[in-house]
């Protein structure tokens, strides 16, 4: 149970980056499609971040210490790029268009996921 509602947060947290961030579209035709859209793609956001994340926090440690965390916001928004790319080659409607846009929509996700989990808890 805890899984699917971590799964419907990110959804949320998407919808909420493709609100405020003009980069980042899901192209659905109707709203029904749009939310299985959203929980597809958080579905993918979900493994790209459970298998490549550590892999990247091991491998990128010094970087993390040099910059006092600021890194994982750049790891962050290459993963949001890797996640928009694997929904394409999926047939998925959702797209990040470049670094800038996956940059701020990283910031929205990030933000939206942690108040969710505030709210809903662990």
């Amino acid at each position: 149970m805890r899984i699917i509602i971590k799964i419907l947060a990110v959804a949320a947290a998407l919808w909420a980056a493709t609100q405020l961030v003009s980069g980042i579209t899901v192209s659905a035709s109707s709203t029904s499609s749009q939310i299985v859209t959203l929980i597809a793609v958080a579905l993918v956001f979900g493994v790209v971040n459970a298998v490549l994340k550590p892999i990247i926090k091991v491998l990128g440690c010094a970087f993390y210490v040099l910059t006092l965390g600021l890194f994982a916001l750049v790891v962050n928004a290459g993963l949001l790029l890797l996640t928009s790319w694997i929904a394409e080659q999926l047939r998925l409607s959702f797209h990040v268009e470049g670094f800038g846009a996956a940059f701020w929509g990283a910031i929205i996700v990030g933000l939206v996921s942690w108040l969710l989990d505030l709210v809903l808890g662990d």
